[in-house]
């Protein structure tokens, strides 16, 4: 970054902390912070905003067209990476490898005097049913990887504008029936906020995956957890929570079983090769800018 002039480097920004350190900025790159109005007024000098991720929603794009300020982000960044940590977290959860990882841990295994164990069941995914919510760049990859395991894809569009794919569309109530993995690839916005609810899990079939690697305030996690505990259906796995980082006292927490719920600390977007794309982009887009080649605009 530094061909482009001089950089000053921020691990974590504050929100009261964030004016102050764009007064001087002519370009930020962010990822987390809120820049709103009442936060980019005092940023007279900015021309352009990199965003570090795909979402957009964290700046305030009105403000920046009326005021010339160029925002471009970094979309299809994270696409492969988020698309394997849905099949990571599925494959743990339908072959309940924590179960029988602590069985051969325990010592249980060596003290059975038999060759296997036959525990929980597991499933293939040959055959089930997959429903996609949200059929973006992500939900078209994790659609072309489940197909290759031999599933049936179907999705749900919640902006109702992905209608031409490769894969029949269906209504939500219809996916959340007939589906045998749940995983939702779709924006946060007022459409999706708590579309996965209580009314929701009781629609699902009671051998269901549900994978969140969207955002958290898509599913309520107070009726997820109620549906766990009350076995509406069979496991889950998180990459995303309503808040971030998840509460201590989330009712999540409160289900100690890794073979029912499995969740990781919103990573599905960083493997090393994601990273690497991500800033490579990131380079594009000031190159861009200053070349007027303007890249990745929001």
């Amino acid at each position: 970054m530094n061909q482009f002039g001089q950089v000053t480097i921020y691990k974590q920004s504050n929100p009261e902390e964030v004016i102050e350190r764009i007064q001087e900025a002519n370009i930020i790159i962010t990822n987390k912070c809120l820049l709103t109005e009442d936060v980019l007024q005092y940023a007279s000098k900015v021309k352009l905003i990199c965003i570090t991720a795909t979402g957009v929603n964290n700046v305030d794009l009105d403000y920046c067209h009326r005021h010339g300020i160029t925002v471009c982000n970094v979309a299809g960044y994270s696409s492969l990476s988020v698309a394997q940590h849905t099949f990571a977290l599925a494959l743990d959860l339908l072959h309940k490898n924590s179960y029988y990882h602590n069985y051969v841990q325990s010592g249980q295994y060596s003290d059975s005097g038999m060759f296997s164990h036959i525990g929980p069941h597991f499933y293939e995914l040959h055959e089930k049913t997959w429903g996609i919510i949200g059929m973006g760049n992500i939900g078209r990859t994790v659609a072309k990887i489940a197909e290759a395991f031999g599933c049936q894809i179907q999705y749900y569009s919640t902006s109702g504008k992905n209608t031409k794919q490769d894969y029949p569309a269906v209504d939500l109530e219809t996916l959340l029936k007939t589906s045998d993995i749940v995983s939702i690839h779709c924006p946060l916005n007022e459409q999706t906020k708590g579309l996965i609810g209580e009314d929701s899990f009781k629609l699902m079939k009671n051998e269901a995956i549900l994978i969140n690697v969207g955002r958290g305030g898509i599913v309520d996690e107070k009726a997820l957890a109620e549906a766990l505990q009350n076995n509406e259906i069979v496991g889950a796995g998180l990459d995303v929570f309503e808040s971030e980082p998840l509460a201590k006292e989330s009712p999540l927490l409160q289900i100690n079983d890794a073979s029912k719920i499995l969740m990781t600390p919103h990573i599905a977007w960083a493997t090393v090769e994601a990273r690497n794309r991500l800033f490579n982009l990131v380079v594009e887009n000031i190159q861009g800018f200053l070349n007027d080649d303007l890249k990745n605009v929001c």
